[in-house]
């Protein structure tokens, strides 16, 4: 027994003496050995460089752009609904000032020669009478007018021009009012009749003036 391990032995021994001289024989063998040995990375598989990893990307900062306009588109203005009354005083308040420019002008005309001629009482008369149509003519205009203005004040379609309009017409209906009212009294002396003639004269042109301003800013401007 003791006697079988020994050559058994001796045999391994003499082959592990007789490898370095095959592997050195051949050459081949021992070469790749020597480039797997250089090659670090198949040397060792699982061995990680970090010298060779790629550089982090820069840092890039976050920005927000709107394409979009951001200006709020103006808003269409919404249809104003006027009721059947309106309607129908609008109808009647634009038929009455269709006289207001011929009456003016038979006022001028008459009056102007009743003041050049203060004597003429059939002349007085008709100067009375177209100044009483003119009142009545505009105290239908101011009641429809304000009426209509009054239901159109929450349109705001255009209604700068109807207040400016209704301003003008209002102040030339206190001017009539105050013409009337300093109408020339003959009983009184010449000076203060001439005086009276005068003032008369002058406030009756002024509310003309101021209710055409009015009306041809209605009639031109729609």
């Amino acid at each position: 027994m003791v006697f079988r391990i020994t050559r058994f032995t001796l045999a391994v021994l003499i082959a592990l003496a007789a490898a370095p001289a095959a592997f050195a024989d051949s050459g081949a063998a021992g070469s790749v050995m020597a480039v797997c040995s250089a090659e670090t990375s198949r040397a060792n598989p699982w061995a990680v460089t970090f010298a060779t990893m790629p550089a982090a990307p820069a840092p890039r900062s976050l920005t927000l752009s709107y394409t979009d306009d951001q200006t709020a588109a103006p808003r269409r203005p919404v249809p104003f609904e006027y009721s059947e009354g309106y309607k129908t005083r609008a109808k009647i308040h634009k038929i009455a000032s269709f006289a207001t420019l011929p009456l003016f002008i038979a006022d001028y005309v008459i009056g102007q020669d009743l003041y050049n001629h203060p004597g003429d009482e059939s002349k007085k008369g008709l100067h009375g009478g177209l100044a009483a149509t003119t009142g009545v003519l505009f105290g239908i205009n101011s009641v429809t007018g304000v009426w209509n203005l009054l239901e159109a004040r929450k349109d705001p379609s255009h209604k700068t021009k109807r207040t400016i309009h209704g301003i003008l017409m209002l102040a030339a209906d206190a001017g009539f009012v105050a013409t009337g009212a300093l109408a020339p009294d003959s009983e009184g002396s010449y000076d203060n009749y001439t005086s009276q003639r005068s003032t008369h004269r002058t406030v009756a042109l002024t509310s003309m003036g101021i209710a055409t301003v009015g009306y041809l800013m209605m009639l031109f401007g729609r």
